[in-house]
């Protein structure tokens, strides 16, 4: 599933091909790829496309018209294999298209394509107080790369979950998931199992600079791809080839040359480090 890197990778390279675009047709095939509370996509007709923003996980193509409803925006939930790609307007939808915008500015016309595999991936065409009837979003936590050191130590004090568990829960912090997770926790030198109430007000400092640092780490190498995981011009991420535990289980640590462990901590395969990590 993409992560914060990948979707603001996504987001960074779609910007320039769409900003200042007008939707002049969006056309659904598949109706479940269309979020249950989401206006219908006849309403984005004329519509201008302002910017491109992220939120965790979540990509928000924010628009203006000159009808009345003129705070129209789309999310974008791209889950396990959600793409959006630009092409020429002459593009065919693909088979694992589920909706595409054409797009006209100065410069010609184009076609964004919304092409998602496994069909778990979500657009939502909304207004700012529709989005905030859509439980994930108005539950969102603070975003990480924000976030300050009294913040995030508040987040976890008290906290009787395992930190593998707490950073993929959304509501703590946005837009991590199981990569940045493992990696985070490793370069921590936290076990993934350790309870978040257990930590001093020093690890928790570290924690965040860890996860910070790996994230722009990330986003530096375009994220990560690991299977379905593309910019929005086709182009592949290159952080995983960084990792120092994810996907590692069974092969030596990095750092002492002791086996990585791997398990499940919170129904998600895990990897870490009995000896570094404590």
């Amino acid at each position: 599933m993409p992560e914060l890197p990948e979707v603001e990778t996504v987001a960074r390279t779609l910007r320039p091909h769409v900003q200042s675009c007008t939707i002049t047709n969006a056309t659904l095939l598949r109706a479940s790829s269309l979020h249950p509370l989401s206006l219908p996509l006849s309403q984005l007709t004329g519509c201008h496309i302002v910017d491109v923003k992220r939120r965790g996980k979540l990509l928000k193509l924010l628009l203006s018209s000159s009808e009345a409803q003129n705070d129209l925006q789309i999310v974008v939930h791209l889950r396990m294999t959600g793409r959006l790609i630009i092409k020429p307007s002459n593009a065919s939808p693909g088979a694992y298209t589920r909706l595409f915008f054409d797009l006209a500015n100065t410069n010609g016309e184009s076609r964004l394509f919304f092409d998602d595999v496994r069909s778990f991936g979500q657009v939502f065409v909304c207004t700012p107080d529709i989005l905030s009837q859509w439980t994930f979003w108005r539950t969102l936590g603070p975003e990480p790369l924000e976030i300050s050191e009294v913040d995030f130590a508040a987040r976890l004090n008290g906290k009787n979950k395992c930190l593998k568990a707490l950073l993929l829960d959304q509501k703590c912090v946005a837009g991590i998931g199981n990569i940045y997770a493992d990696e985070s926790l490793f370069a921590a030198r936290l076990s993934p199992l350790r309870k978040a109430s257990s930590l001093s007000e020093s690890e928790c400092a570290c924690l965040l600079q860890c996860l910070q640092d790996v994230l722009t780490r990330s986003i530096a190498q375009c994220g990560s791809s690991i299977r379905d995981y593309c910019d929005a011009d086709g182009n592949v991420g290159a952080f995983q080839n960084s990792f120092a535990v994810y996907g590692r289980g069974g092969q030596p640590c990095q750092h002492c040359g002791r086996e990585l462990l791997k398990l499940r901590v919170a129904g998600r395969s895990t990897v870490y480090c009995p000896k570094c990590q404590k």
